[in-house]
């Protein structure tokens, strides 16, 4: 078995190569190099390992050709789609989901000779319409792997290639809908309607989560709670699921091996279909099937294998999953439990003998090993390290278990007989209640988490990791691990400590922070900070950006949130910073026309408990050892023009954040107004063509223009003419798609 193992563990190893690191016209040469390399080590070594030698040879040599075949026969036709606008006939794998500007739906391409998937954004006519539905329109062609400029993995990773936007009118048929190939989702969306029928609002998007996979409904503020508190990996379906869905048809089976291996391998493919072929369902699947098999054929179940066959499996299924945060995220915390928690708990398996003291044990282990090679992941692609994550999964994963058995039996009975089913949710329901609520309480910790905005804690993670890597090559001394992690906390302390430091000097930091193409600008002085919008039209949340950077620095309330206008690249990220930060007052225009987006932001305001102002005349605000002020609107017109104004004084320095305000909006401001000279200037509407005139220049004479915008957005920010502005002012100018954060202080 574990010749099969070096096999597949070469060919992941290769793809994961050539998606990284090989430029697509090396992968040739890659191939032969291998094959060379691999059978001159076979000839090298001693007979019993010339096989190894040669199938790793062999799995590197395969992995190259693969992955160059399949970017010329899959992606290049999609590629070749690119920019145009072609009259197609799409027929939908999936049913359609509600966006904020129509649905989106997966489709294939039919009668294009394309193999894979795109995602079609269409009007809201398409909701309802079940697989194999057939929509016949003209239709814009873009890149699925480049988006805004910004390489894009979340959608090759799955399959898709093509993002499509309708364009014109559109013509629907039935097509293949009720084709049995679509059965699964049928059933999951048979399964969603039962889950609705049972369970309330508060846990009904929970429950769709943690027994189909389906996120969709999970509000942001539960998805932060349960990220922040370690847990989010209780709503990906796993072999957690899978096991029990194994565990009941060996209940009801017995232990006839034959007829369990005949009824649960079906059973496990449908339930993948259903949930969506997610990898770590993938994988728990092609694990559990060779498990079932392995007896059938005389061989015992060897976990490596199973995991090295299931990881080569989904890579030649499609080489761009190698990219895939969760199939890195699910293979490494697997890789962790296997080698790793076995040795932790036969290290600390004396300590301890009863059922609870077991418990505690195997949870702590099995929650070690998967993290031991998870971390460098998070710290990679969520900027987070959950401290709390042993004990959150501890007080949680038992409950999980529980939701989960019971939740499926409640769904199952729904589909027979729904009242009886909705007296059985109660179980689920009150688990689901439990888990939301104990990660809600212990994200309220402080420091229950820690993020890489702070640069000293990559330094920090690379320390513990060689400390603990030479503890493991040493195998000497018994207190070795007691004193490396005596030595770990004291240096996780100095590290946060020595990120804090900093900001406890000085009368005042102006921190524009990256949040691609929107606003989020951080001002703090003598202990109190305010935010001056906080939004963004880029991948990733302004609220976690935000929180994050708040948090790494010590600050868990902020006295001040200024929103300077309601358009979602300045105030998208609010729903996210109020969960997980304390807001003590909530400035806001008082524009009546815009009820919809202005009554979501009372809404979140009156759920938790924000004082809100409306910035109706001229307002000063103490900020520590500088003064805040905010005007309000001075033109009418649209929603850039009617912004808010936010100055922020310190002695004699003077920054100014004018929102999207456009040219005419700013002479109206220094025609109501007498504005300082400005030492700090944010550039108007992220640096458009319209905004930061020459008046504005002029009249206030800045030192310093920030610019916040997205890399490669698609509005062409920051345009050459407001630079040129700029520059012939005499302003120094950064830029957060150059800089990243920037962060001025001031003395």
């Amino acid at each position: 078995m574990r010749v099969l193992a070096a096999f597949c563990i070469s060919f992941a190893a290769g793809v994961f190569a050539a998606q990284y690191l090989l430029p697509l016209r090396l992968l040739p040469y890659a191939a032969l190099g291998c094959a060379v390399l691999g059978a001159l080590w076979a000839l090298a070594l001693r007979e019993t390992w010339r096989k190894r030698a040669a199938l790793i040879g062999a799995g590197l040599c395969l992995a190259c050709l693969w992955c160059l075949c399949y970017a010329r026969l899959v992606y290049a036709p999609f590629e070749a789609l690119f920019g145009s606008t072609e009259t197609l006939t799409l027929e939908l794998t999936d049913y359609p989901v509600e966006t904020e500007y129509g649905c989106r739906a997966e489709v294939r391409i039919v009668g294009r000779s394309l193999h894979g998937k795109a995602i079609y954004y269409g009007d809201t006519e398409l909701m309802g319409s079940p697989p194999g539905t057939r929509v016949t329109g003209r239709a814009e062609v873009r890149s699925a792997a480049v988006i805004r400029g910004k390489p894009v993995s979340t959608f090759t990773a799955r399959g898709c290639y093509a993002l499509l936007y309708a364009r014109g009118e559109i013509a629907v048929t039935d097509g293949a809908a009720g084709s049995p190939r679509y059965v699964p989702q049928r059933l999951a969306q048979r399964l969603l309607g039962v889950i609705a029928g049972c369970f309330p609002e508060q846990t009904r998007p929970f429950m769709n989560a943690i027994l189909l996979g389906d996120r969709y409904e999970l509000s942001e503020e539960d998805g932060t709670y349960l990220s922040e508190a370690g847990l989010y990996h209780v709503t990906a379906v796993s072999g957690l699921h899978c096991a029990f869905l194994v565990s009941l048809l060996g209940i009801l089976i017995g232990r006839r091996k034959r007829l369990l291996s005949a009824i649960a391998i079906p059973v496990l493919l449908v339930y993948a279909l259903a949930v969506g072929l997610t990898p770590s369902v993938v994988r728990a699947c092609i694990m559990l099937i060779l498990t079932l098999l392995a007896p059938l054929f005389g061989r015992e179940s060897d976990p490596p294998t199973s995991l090295s066959f299931a990881l080569f499996l989904i890579l030649a299924v499609n080489p761009f999953a190698a990219k895939s945060i969760s199939l890195q995220l699910s293979f490494a915390a697997m890789t962790g439990l296997i080698l790793l928690t076995p040795r932790f708990y036969e290290r600390w398996s004396g300590k301890g003998r009863s059922r609870i003291a077991r418990f505690i044990r195997g949870s702590l282990c099995a929650t070690a090993g998967a993290l031991v090679f998870t971390i460098p992941l998070s710290a990679v692609y969520f900027n987070t390290l959950v401290l709390l994550a042993p004990i959150s999964n501890l007080l949680c994963l038992w409950a999980a278990t529980l939701v989960f058995a019971t939740g499926l039996v409640t769904v199952l009975a729904g589909l027979v007989f729904l009242p009886a089913a909705q007296v059985l949710a109660c179980v689920p329901h009150y688990g689901a209640l439990y888990i939301l609520t104990t990660a809600q309480l212990l994200t309220q910790i402080p420091y229950h988490a820690v993020y890489f905005t702070n640069s000293y804690l990559k330094l920090w993670l690379a320390y513990v990791y060689a400390m603990f890597g030479a503890c493991a090559a040493l195998r000497q001394g018994k207190l070795r691990y007691a004193a490396a992690s005596v030595l770990a906390v004291f240096a996780l302390v100095l590290t946060i400590w020595l990120n804090i430091a900093p900001m406890r000097g000085g009368a005042l930091h102006v921190v524009a922070l990256d949040v691609g193409q929107g606003q989020c600008v951080v001002l703090s002085s003598g202990g109190a900070t305010a935010l001056v919008d906080c939004g963004s039209q880029s991948y990733g949340n302004a609220g976690d950006t935000a929180a994050d950077y708040l948090q790494s620095i010590g600050v868990r309330a902020v006295d001040y949130v200024v929103l300077s206008h309601y358009h979602s690249d300045h105030c998208n990220g609010l729903p996210v910073l109020l969960s997980r930060v304390r807001v003590k007052q909530l400035i806001l225009p008082d524009i009546e026309e815009t009820d919809e987006l202005r009554g979501k932001i009372l809404a979140l305001a009156e759920r938790y408990g924000v004082p809100v102002s409306f910035a109706r005349s001229a307002a000063q605000y103490p900020l520590g050892e500088a003064t805040l002020t905010v005007y309000p609107p001075v033109a009418m017109g649209d929603m850039n023009e009617e912004c808010l104004t936010a100055l922020c004084t310190a002695g004699s320095f003077d920054a100014l954040f004018t929102g999207d305000m456009d040219a005419d909006a700013e002479y109206a401001l220094i025609a109501t107004y007498a504005l300082p000279d400005i030492e700090v200037l944010m550039a108007g509407h992220h640096g458009s063509r319209y905004s930061t005139g020459g008046d504005l220049l002029a009249e206030l004479k800045p030192e310093t223009a920030l610019i916040s915008c997205g890399a490669e957005n698609s509005y062409g920010h920051p345009h050459p003419e407001a630079l040129r502005r700029l520059w012939q002012a005499g302003a120094e100018v950064y830029r957060t798609d150059w800089q990243g954060n920037i962060h001025i202080t001031v003395h």
